[in-house]
């Protein structure tokens, strides 16, 4: 097969890593790719969101797979254009996207089909979102209603922060993203991401993970794209993952049909395990970032091939398989994110931490300059382990990261501490 694969960042590197072992992969093309994606694709310089870009690349390579990692591109409805076109597309179409590209939509879809969800005022102009406050104790949370990179949810511990957080989001700092926001009541409990390949009707969950938003230590400071995840079977019982399968993915699903837009690729649900059950604190529509990096660290089936059959509609029962071990992800960040800070440095000890056992390093925001490999980004790198245990993964991802070294960089030390707190035996 030649496969198209959109997108630039740790996630697409990690998709990139992961089908170019596949046997199907005869030749793997990204758009448009990064320095480090091009040691596994050829890139092609065009815009991802632009359909008319895309449709005239496709035309040149005529590619039997496209695959969409980022949301930007199926919210600005690539896949349809696609579609149209008579290609086979791993991204759902532009309405479903709806799901991520507005909270409010996703919020409203999941009242109307009856799936568990926080209680929550949609506002569409700042006086309306300072009186929904007085319906709601705090912390509640203030959610912009378009995509924000990961950056349009504030958890607001009291009045204060509300109105900062409703100030800024209004004022412009999200850009239209911010224009109308949901009021929503604080769940309480453990947050755990499962993910779903699907097809339209059927789907394949895989196994779940747990992503660390918070840029410090603690869950501390503004939310992130994310700043490290692990993923372990143990995360979700079997119970709970069949109460999450019918009461979250088949009414969504059966939603989305039933308005004429079937869901093909990936159902991202975000969840609070709460004393009431599983809620859903929100829908994706796309891999995400960097739980991706820590479950495709553990895949054993082939991804082109699960891909390619939920692009088809003809999903089989477990058509990407995992093994047992754990997978970690640890993000390494430029110094200031999430806010300003420089691009350009070098980075060092990278052939060093990419030595390590069990280890694999994906380029989230880097460049190649004169054969130095530099910042260009954020979130810079991802170091992704498997190990034994979750234990043995997170002590493999941080000793890689010891090894590497840039100005300013910045990571978590504590991602899957807590679980790991939560498992140690008592002492004697």
């Amino acid at each position: 097969m030649k496969i198209l694969l959109l997108g630039s960042g740790g996630r697409e590197h990690a998709l990139a890593w992961s089908m170019r072992h596949s046997p199907r992969a005869r030749r793997l093309y990204a758009l448009p790719g990064s320095d480090a994606i091009a040691t596994l694709a050829e890139p092609i310089g065009a815009d991802p969101c632009d359909p008319a870009q895309v449709l005239e690349a496709a035309g040149h390579i005529h590619p039997d797979l496209v695959v969409i990692g980022p949301e930007a591109p199926l919210a600005a409805g690539v896949s349809d254009a696609l579609r149209a076109r008579g290609y086979a597309v791993f991204g759902p179409s532009q309405a479903a996207a709806q799901l991520e590209s507005s909270k409010i939509f996703a919020k409203q879809f999941m009242q109307q089909h009856g799936i568990p969800t926080a209680r929550a005022e949609a506002c569409e102009t700042l006086a309306a979102a300072r009186r929904a406050l007085g319906g709601y104790s705090f912390p509640l949370v203030i959610k912009a209603d378009g995509l924000a990179a990961g950056k349009g949810v504030v958890v607001a511990a009291d009045a204060a922060e509300a109105e900062a957080a409703l100030a800024a989001m209004f004022g412009g700092k999200l850009g239209a993203a911010g224009q109308r926001v949901l009021v929503e009541e604080c769940l309480a409990g453990e947050e755990v991401s499962l993910l779903a390949l699907c097809d339209g009707e059927r789907y394949e969950l895989l196994p779940p993970a747990q992503d660390h938003k918070r840029v410090f230590a603690g869950d501390t400071g503004p939310n992130t794209g994310g700043m490290g995840a692990y993923s372990i079977d143990s995360l979700l019982s079997p119970e709970l993952r069949q109460q999450i399968a019918e009461r979250v993915v088949r009414p969504a699903l059966a939603g989305m049909r039933a308005a004429g837009t079937p869901f093909q690729g990936v159902l991202y649900c975000g969840l609070m395990l709460t004393a009431a059950g599983p809620r859903v604190l929100e829908f994706n529509v796309r891999f995400g970032d960097p739980e991706t990096q820590a479950l495709l660290i553990r895949a054993e089936g082939d991804l082109v091939e699960a891909l390619a059959a939920a692009a088809a509609g003809r999903l089989a029962p477990q058509a990407l398989r995992f093994s047992r071990v754990a997978g970690a992800c640890v993000v390494l960040a430029s110094g200031g994110y999430p806010g300003s800070f420089e691009k350009g440095l070098p980075i060092h000890g990278l052939e060093q931490a990419a030595r390590r056992a069990g280890v694999m390093i994906f380029h989230a925001g880097t460049a190649l300059h004169q054969q130095q490999w530099v910042t260009n980004g954020g979130r810079v790198l991802g170091i992704a382990a498997a190990g034994n245990s979750l234990a043995q993964a997170l002590e493999r991802c941080y000793a890689a990261a010891e090894e590497v070294r840039f100005e300013g960089m910045h990571y978590r030390r504590d991602i899957g501490r807590g679980r790991l707190a939560a498992h140690q035996p008592a002492a004697s």
